[in-house]
């Protein structure tokens, strides 16, 4: 049931649709180096080999999982003796993020002076796992997973094309086709897939019409295939949703996003780690218990491991979710590590230095230290910051949450000093 020209295509509009770029590279044959970039079963091979039919150039189809540099070396030498004799060649690497440097260093030159068009297919961010170089002699299209109804269209002409069933009676409700469309997840390979399994064991009646039940397709269903690669761009594009989810105070949507990792077979102690750098990065001081709570969900999770454990990844979520937010600590450090990288290394002041030889103690280590305990208000006015920076202050707390008291006694201190060493 594969598309054998653009009419038949299923989706990707915004690439395929009347008039658009990529519609008109191909009709006219005038396709250029490129990537189509996008999930599983979305139609980047089938493009591929919409393109082989169209093209006068010669096609050729390497696998990145089989194919080494001598075989890549081969063909980049017959296109060059090809074009010499005025015959184009195209090349189709699948799955061209599979293929290493080395790998993808051997395109380039020939990319390079034109002796070969190249066209890739990645499930992965090209930006990546392509090297840069290739990479900027590429153009990137993006393709999209497919919608429900795109789905439940190819089931449909699967169902009456002669190329599928459409020479046998199947009957199948449009519920169950579209039960089929949303367990597929966007992938057109799953759908029809599925819906091959579904006729195959199906029951004939006596009028040789088979007939699908819904119930038969249900036990097919049992477990939708999330979209999911940890080592992936959709790794990093989902704990992102879920850090700005919570960071937003959207308790249901950082829910969501944490179900979708968890399902998709993400390592829970991955999520625990994220969630403690979350309770003082933009938790901090509004909610100290933040960090107690996610430190003890990190330990759950060692304990327990999933599933069970994502009971507990789930309390920290709603927590920190609807914890009071300030991200004055995560600031504050920002802001020393700046003066600490930037600006010159003073020495530590004599009279906080531990004096614990008594070379130390001559040479001042320790001399007019004062003890914060011995005071009334157990504060000083000894200069504990370096010479240099005298004066830059890293810690603004806001007003949410805890942070309130904190700021405070910040106050507090700040008028205590105002008061026992005023500005000269």
């Amino acid at each position: 049931m594969r598309p054998q020209n653009l009419d038949e295509v299923v989706g990707q509009q915004h690439l395929l649709g009347k008039d658009r770029v990529l519609r008109q590279l191909i009709l006219a044959d005038h396709v250029a180096s490129m990537i189509f970039w996008g999930p599983p079963g979305v139609g980047k091979t089938t493009l591929a080999r919409i393109i082989a039919k169209q093209t006068k150039a010669e096609f050729v189809t390497f696998s990145a999982v089989t194919s080494g540099i001598t075989e890549i070396k081969k063909v980049m030498q017959d296109a060059e003796a090809n074009l010499a004799l005025g015959q184009r060649t195209i090349v189709f690497v699948d799955e061209i993020h599979r293929f290493n440097k080395a790998q993808q260093d051997a395109f380039l030159p020939y990319v390079e002076r034109g002796s070969i068009t190249l066209i890739g297919a990645t499930t992965e961010n090209p930006s990546f796992e392509v090297n840069a170089a290739l990479l900027s002699r590429l153009r990137v299209f993006v393709l999209q997973a497919l919608t429900a109804d795109d789905l439940v269209t190819l089931l449909k002409r699967a169902l009456s094309d002669p190329r599928g069933y459409g020479s046998s009676k199947v009957e199948i409700a449009d519920e169950v086709l579209h039960q089929i469309a949303d367990f597929a997840n966007g992938d057109a390979r799953i759908a029809l897939n599925t819906l091959e399994m579904a006729v195959t064991n199906a029951q004939t009646d006596e009028s040789d019409h088979i007939q699908v039940a819904k119930d038969a397709v249900a036990q097919l269903l049992t477990k939708k295939q999330l979209l999911y690669d940890k080592n992936g761009e959709e790794h990093y594009n989902l704990i992102s949703a879920l850090h700005k989810s919570m960071r937003n105070s959207d308790v249901d949507a950082a829910l969501y996003w944490l179900a979708r990792m968890l399902e998709g077979g993400e390592d829970p102690l991955y999520v625990a780690r994220r969630l403690v750098r979350f309770a003082s990065e933009d938790v901090g001081m509004a909610d100290s218990r933040a960090i107690e709570i996610c430190v003890s969900v990190f330990q759950a999770c060692q304990f327990l491991g999933m599933p069970e454990c994502a009971v507990h990844l789930a309390h920290a979520v709603v927590y920190l979710s609807l914890a009071p937010k300030s991200n004055a600590v995560y600031t504050a450090y920002e802001a020393a590590k700046a003066d600490a990288l930037n600006d010159r290394d003073d020495p530590v002041p004599l009279r906080i230095r531990n004096g614990v030889t008594d070379l130390m103690k001559d040479l001042g280590y320790g001399k007019d230290y004062q003890y914060a305990h011995d005071t009334k208000d157990k504060l000083t006015d000894m200069q504990t910051m370096p010479d240099n920076l005298v004066g830059h202050h890293y810690y603004h707390p806001g007003n949410a949450g805890s942070e309130a008291k904190v700021a405070a006694r910040l106050a507090q201190i700040a008028a205590w000093h105002a008061a026992h060493h005023p500005k000269k």
